[in-house]
This record gives C-alpha cells, sequence and structure tokens, in this order.
C-alpha cells in the first residue's frame, strides 16, 4: 500500500509533463496550473475558480473531472485538446516498466544544480529550448520531487498494487481511446497481454490481474497520506463545531479500514472525539489512552501537554471537576516546560472559563486561586494572545472582559468598547468562529438595557447569516434565547416550533442534546405556571433539577422558577426560605447582578402576599438602586413596581401612578407580557385608590374609574395576561372589573364578570386535573 502515491496523483504528474512539454498554451496556462495546484493544496472553505472550469479542492480526482475540467481546453497541438493529450500520456503507460520509466524520466523536468550542468554538457546532452523547468522549491518542483522519491521507497508488492489502481482508474477512458487509436483493446493496458495475444481467459492473466476482472477494491486506491488529510480535516470539522462524526463518513472510514489500507494513529483520537460526544466515557478515555501511546511512541514528550488538555476536558465534561483541574494544571506546568505558547494560552483561558463557569469547583479541589482575581486573569490572557499573535484568543478575552462588566454591574459604556474592539479584530483577522459568541453578548446587551428588538435582531442575524461558521453550541444557545425571548412574547408555540429547528445530527452529541432538553423543559415549565397547571409544573421541575448543573444560568432559572411555584402554591414560608437560599448561594459565587435584583424584587412581592408590603420597601430600594447603576432596565421597572406596590399599600396611589405611568412606555419596549400586565394591574390598583379618595358620584372619581377599566382592558383582553395564558392574571382583572362594575352600579356586566371569573376558575381547576 502506498504512503503517498494514487492514481490520481499519477495523472497530475502526466498532466505536469504536458504543462513542461510546452503544448499547453497561454489561453490554457492559468485554468491548467490551477487545476493542478487545487489539488496539491487543500484550501478551506473554499473552491476554485476559472474562467472555464470549477473544481472542488481535494486531494484526489477522478478521470470523469480531469475530462470535464480539460475537455474545452486547447493545445498547442491544432486539432487536439489538453484531454486529449493527457489521455494519450496515461495510455502510454502501458506496462509496469513503461510505469517505472515514466518516474525515472521525473527528475528531468526539475532543475539541475551547477554540477549537474556541467557534467551534461561534458556529455553533450541538453535540456532542450522549448522545454520548461521546474525549480525544485516551486510547488510543482516540490510535488514532482516527492512523487519520485516516494515511488523510489516503494515495495514491489506496493508498486504492484498502484499499477493495477491505475488501470482501474484510467478504465472508464477506453472507449474514448479506442476512437483516437484503432488498434487499442480490451488488453491494451498491458502491451505484453496484447503483443502475445492473451486474455482474460488465460491462466497469466488470471493470476496477475484477475482483481480488475472480478473488480475488486484495490489497495492503492487512496493512500496513507490522502487517509491522514481525511482525518485530519474530520477532526478539524469536530473541534471547530463540536459535533459527531455522520453515519456516512462513518461508513466509508470503515470502507477504507476493509481495504487494507494502513489507518494512521489518528483514527484513535476521531474514534475518542465521536465517543465523547456520545457521551460514552469509557470508550473516549480508552481510545483516548490509544492515540496518545502511539503519539507518545513516535514523538516523545513533545504532544504530552495535548493528552493532559484532553483529558482535563474530558473529565470536565463528565462531571469530574477535581480530576479535569488537577490533569489541567499538570497541562500548564508541561506546556511551560516544553514552551508551548499556544497549549499555555489555550489551557490559561480554559480554566478561567471552567472557574467562572464552577466557582466552587477549585474550592472543592483544594486549589488556589491559579489566575489570582478574574480582572487579573483576564489581562494575562490579552497580553499573552498580543505577544503570540492569537488573535482568537484575545477577541475571546475581550468579550470575556465585556461579559464580567456587565456582570458585576460596571460600566456599560466600556462593555461596547471591549466588544467593538473584539468585532474590530474579528473583521480584520477573519476570524469566523468568534462571531457567535460576539452576536450572542452584543444581543445581552441590548436586551439588558430593554433594547429587545435590537436583542431579537442580532440573534436573528446570526441565524441567518453566520449559523454554518460558529461552534453548535454557540449557535443552540442562539436558538434557545431566541425562544426565550419568544416565550416572555406569549408564542409559545412559535418558541418550540423554533426549538424544534435544531439539527437532529447536533442533538446526537450528549451535552448538546442535554442542554436543549433542559432548555425545553424550562420553557414548557414557565408556561405551564402561567397556566396554573400546579402538578405539571411539579413534574417538570422535578425532572429539571436533576439535569440544570451544566449551565449555572439555567440552575438560576429553574430555582426561581420554583421559588414562583412554591408562591402560586401559597407556601409563602418555603418561598422566602428557597429565595433567601438561592441569595446566598448567589452571593458567595459572584453569580450575574441580574439575578441578584430580580431575587430583592420577588421578595418584595413576596412581603407584600405574606401582608407585610412595608417590610419590603427597603428591597425594593435596594434594588431600583442596584439596576440603576447597572443600567439593567427590565430589573428597573420590575424594582419600581415593587416600589409602587409598595406605595399603593401605604395610600400614596397619586405618587405610585405617576411612577408608573412614567415608566410605562418603556416597560413596553421590553416586550415582556407578564412585566407588563403586573405593571397594569398596579396602574388599576393605583386608580382606584385615588377613585376611593374622591366623592361619590362626581366626575373626577369617574375619571380614575374610567383609567382602572382603560388599564384593565389592557393587562387582560389586549396582549398581555391573554397572550401568556396567566390564569391568575386574568381571574384578578376579571375580578377588578366585576368589582368596579358594581360600583358602577351596572349590576348586569357585574354578574356577567363573576361568571367569566368562575369560568376561569372552572378552567384552572380541570388543568390541574
Amino acid at each position: 500500500m502506498a504512503r503517498y502515491l494514487t492514481p490520481s496523483k499519477i495523472a497530475l504528474l502526466a498532466l505536469i509533463t504536458l504543462y513542461t512539454d510546452s503544448v499547453v498554451p497561454t489561453a490554457s496556462t492559468i485554468s491548467v496550473l490551477s487545476l493542478i495546484i487545487s489539488h496539491l493544496i487543500v484550501f478551506r472553505d473554499a473552491e476554485t475558480e476559472n474562467t472555464s472550469c470549477k473544481v472542488q479542492s481535494t486531494s484526489m480526482i477522478s478521470i470523469e473531472d480531469l475530462q470535464k475540467a480539460l475537455s474545452h481546453q486547447p493545445s498547442a497541438i491544432p486539432g487536439r485538446t489538453m484531454w486529449d493529450l493527457l489521455l494519450a500520456r496515461l495510455w502510454k503507460l502501458n506496462s509496469f516498466d513503461a510505469l517505472h520509466v515514466f518516474f525515472a524520466s521525473l527528475p528531468g523536468l526539475l532543475f539541475k544544480a551547477r554540477r549537474d550542468l556541467e557534467s551534461e554538457n561534458e556529455r553533450g546532452s541538453a535540456i532542450p529550448e522549448d522545454r520548461i523547468v521546474l525549480t525544485r522549491t516551486s510547488l510543482l518542483g516540490v510535488f514532482v520531487s516527492h512523487a519520485h522519491l516516494e515511488f523510489e521507497r516503494l515495495q514491489f508488492h506496493d508498486s504492484v498494487s498502484l499499477w493495477k489502481s491505475l488501470i482501474a482508474y484510467r478504465e472508464p477512458t477506453l472507449s474514448m481511446w479506442k476512437k483516437r487509436n484503432s488498434s487499442a483493446g480490451k488488453m491494451s493496458f498491458d502491451t505484453n497481454l496484447q503483443g502475445w495475444g492473451q486474455g482474460w481467459g488465460n491462466g497469466l492473466t488470471e493470476l496477475v490481474y484477475g482483481e480488475l476482472a472480478e473488480k475488486e477494491v484495490l489497495s492503492g486506491t487512496i493512500s496513507t497520506d490522502d487517509v491522514e488529510r481525511l482525518l485530519e480535516f474530520q477532526v478539524e470539522e469536530m473541534q471547530k463545531f463540536g459535533n459527531r462524526i455522520p453515519d456516512e463518513v462513518k461508513a466509508q472510514f470503515r470502507g477504507i479500514v476493509e481495504s487494507r489500507i494502513t489507518v494512521p494513529s489518528l483514527s484513535h483520537y476521531i474514534r475518542f472525539l465521536d465517543s465523547w460526544r456520545a457521551g460514552d466515557y469509557p470508550s473516549s478515555f480508552d481510545n483516548l489512552h490509544r492515540y496518545f501511546d502511539y503519539t507518545m511512541h513516535n514523538r516523545d514528550r513533545t504532544f504530552y501537554q495535548y493528552a493532559l488538555l484532553n483529558l482535563a476536558i474530558l473529565q470536565a465534561d463528565f462531571g469530574c471537576y477535581s480530576e479535569a483541574i488537577a490533569a489541567m494544571q499538570e497541562t500548564i506546568s508541561s506546556a511551560r516546560e516544553n514552551k508551548d505558547v499556544a497549549c499555555l494560552n489555550f489551557s490559561l483561558s480554559w480554566l478561567y472559563h471552567f472557574i467562572k463557569t464552577h466557582p466552587g469547583a477549585m474550592s472543592e479541589a483544594g486549589k488556589g486561586a491559579m489566575l489570582g482575581t478574574e480582572r487579573e486573569g483576564i489581562a494575562f490572557l490579552k497580553a499573552k494572545a498580543k505577544e503570540s499573535g492569537m488573535w482568537s484568543l484575545l477577541s475571546t478575552s475581550l468579550l470575556s472582559e465585556a461579559k464580567l462588566g456587565l456582570v458585576n454591574g460596571e460600566s456599560v459604556p466600556v462593555a461596547f468598547e471591549n466588544i467593538i474592539k473584539a468585532s474590530h479584530l474579528i473583521v480584520t483577522k477573519n476570524i469566523k468562529n468568534v462571531i457567535g459568541p460576539q452576536m450572542l453578548i452584543q444581543s445581552s446587551v441590548f436586551g439588558r438595557l430593554g433594547v429587545m428588538h435590537l436583542s431579537w435582531s442580532y440573534c436573528d442575524l446570526f441565524l441567518r447569516c453566520y449559523a454554518d461558521h460558529g461552534p453548535i453550541e454557540e449557535l443552540l444557545r442562539c436558538i434557545c434565547r431566541s425562544a426565550y425571548m419568544m416565550v416572555q412574547r406569549g408564542r409559545f408555540d412559535e418558541a418550540m416550533a423554533r426549538m424544534d429547528e435544531v439539527d437532529v445530527d447536533s442533538l446526537r452529541t450528549l451535552k448538546h442534546y442535554q442542554y436543549w432538553a433542559t432548555f425545553s423543559g424550562l420553557l414548557k415549565l414557565t408556561h405551564e405556571l402561567h397556566r396554573n397547571n400546579l402538578i405539571a409544573a411539579d413534574h417538570l421541575l422535578t425532572q429539571l433539577q436533576s439535569s440544570s448543573e451544566s449551565d449555572p444560568d439555567i440552575a438560576v432559572t429553574i430555582s426561581m422558577l420554583r421559588i414562583d411555584l412554591l408562591t402560586r402554591r401559597q407556601s409563602y414560608d418555603l418561598a422566602l426560605n428557597a429565595l433567601e437560599e438561592l441569595a446566598i448561594k448567589l452571593q458567595d459565587q459572584g453569580q450575574d447582578i441580574y439575578y441578584r435584583i430580580r431575587l430583592l424584587s420577588m421578595k418584595a412581592y413576596l412581603l407584600d402576599k405574606c401582608g407585610r408590603a412595608e417590610k419590603g420597601f427597603s428591597v425594593a430600594l435596594r434594588a431600583a438602586s442596584l439596576a440603576y447603576r447597572a443600567r439593567l432596565l427590565p430589573a428597573l421597572w420590575e424594582a419600581m413596581g415593587a416600589v409602587s406596590n409598595v406605595l399603593i399599600n401605604l395610600d400614596e396611589f397619586a405618587a405610585a401612578g405617576k411612577l408608573l405611568g412614567n415608566i410605562m412606555p418603556q416597560i413596553l419596549e421590553c416586550e415582556d407580557c407578564a412585566l407588563s400586565a403586573r405593571t397594569y394591574s398596579l396602574l388599576v390598583d393605583s386608580q382606584m385608590g385615588l377613585a376611593g379618595q374622591q366623592k361619590p358620584n362626581t366626575a373626577k372619581r369617574n375619571e380614575h374609574m374610567n383609567k382602572a377599566l382603560e388599564f384593565i382592558d389592557s393587562s387582560f383582553a389586549d396582549p398581555e395576561y391573554s397572550r401568556i395564558q396567566d390564569i391568575n392574571g386574568q381571574c384578578e382583572m376579571v375580578a377588578k372589573k366585576a368589582t368596579i362594575m358594581h360600583l358602577v352600579g351596572d349590576l348586569i356586566l357585574a354578574n356577567d364578570y363573576a361568571a367569566k371569573y368562575l369560568d376561569l376558575k372552572k378552567e384552572a381547576a380541570s388543568s390541574n386535573g
């Protein structure tokens, strides 16, 4: 089996000999050379385009592709195309000896050294003037030299296999060759058999070429070099996008192994990645050890740090955090020892993000803070990335710095500055795999500022234009974020349809499937809580709590939904205890300030339900102050609603109404139906309080009551409670409207709304089983 040579490379060598013979006219030179070079250099994410041909840049080319590319290219010989000349050159190799002669003549295509030229001049042999000579350092010269050297190294059995593969490769062109050469026949592939008049029935022919007659797969069709290129490409794709090997590719690899080709050790790494993505811990661990056993045997300790790096990432993905940290620390030490800057920087970056995601892992493992504070760690990574020219790491560090500032509630303009710097690097250095994280963090920033249409636009832009360039994990996060925004707008069915848009092949990776399934369950839990279906919500919550540890944000959101469930069950003591425990946990772990502000607002509302609204006044003011300083506008409006609720309980209706009226336009921009409906409900209470302070049957009293009816209609019928199907909210609004109608004296409408209230209660009871 050949290490490098294949029939397709022999065809390219024949085309190069035609080029050096000066039979390629000037008009066809660029097209022919582009065809050759495109199959010597494998281009990523690109195709070779010419005015007359367009071929995919791979390391192999079929005889049909050569015919399609060269049939319309004229040659220097009148009446002949380049395909005609190539066909004649290929069929000129009509014996095993002719193949040896062909490779022996390849050094004559190369430029001779001065000593060789002097000896040839003494013998009187000179290069023809019309011959094009290739320099040994040119792309074509290197290919010719390499091909000649590899053929000289071939053992007899491998060279015979290569010869048989060449016969099978050019066999489809036999009919075309017969039209151009009347003496050609079935045995033209070997001039010895044709001269002796031997056929397929002869014993010698069957012994030598029996495989050709039986159409068996020949081992020389593909080389080990081609297999290595395929494996390297597959590894690059799996590491870039985080997906698994498709079943079709697996079948092709299996066919390669069955064709008696020596498969490189990289195949064990492919199996490791596939097993890892599938969640098969024993197989992934075993294949990782097999691959690096071969690597260490061949390359000593050069790749030792990469073995540890892969082991650390593997352990982290399967929840073995202490083992992962220990392996990563050893990776850093080994990379420093071997002066591998790329591995060292990547390891430090991974360790930073790991500690950020799992803040308690370092203390549980008994390790200190290796990177110091978070700010020092990012500054160190930025400096190292600039020194080594690792622009991808630099852009990622800038995005991490922006995210850190947002999480800590720091300056929003500084966060935008870091995002713009990262965007500039992504565009100027063409770092396509960082576009996804950049757009996601921009979407998050605009969401925090309450500009939800821009937040949605960035998610939609990524899904429409850059989905093919980003990792599957980032694509999945973007889909989940857009689905969550749909649920906030009351479009639950569209949100679940968006979740179903995730490619099925992407969900073959266990980590991606777990994230997708957990987020889908979170959306369903939110919907069931709105519908007041507490039994289904409790069942979903039990399932989600067992699978939420992989993502901190999802874990916090599920804990908040648990508090909402306890509140709807009127278990206020349990809800307050759960809220206090979550607040202490978030404070210890240094979690996002947004969640801490949300918890303060939830506590203020819980105290109101417990009948102690005044006690929540300081809590609501603290939440509003923190949200204002961090420019978290949706959280600010929620906190201001909690403050207004306390003011209403203190009979400060005018102040509450004025406050809510001023922030209502900004609340509507947030496109959060639950927040808008709650604010409308508070406006109703403030207007009814103002009406109660007026004398009966006065114009001022009627004005306030009419405004209250308008706010009820806005909260219930128009877009809010009905859209998110919040049964409790609808019942509350209908009860308030029935009360107002009763106060107005319209008893018929009051009875109608009372009946509607009972219907909603029955619907809620039926949904609870």
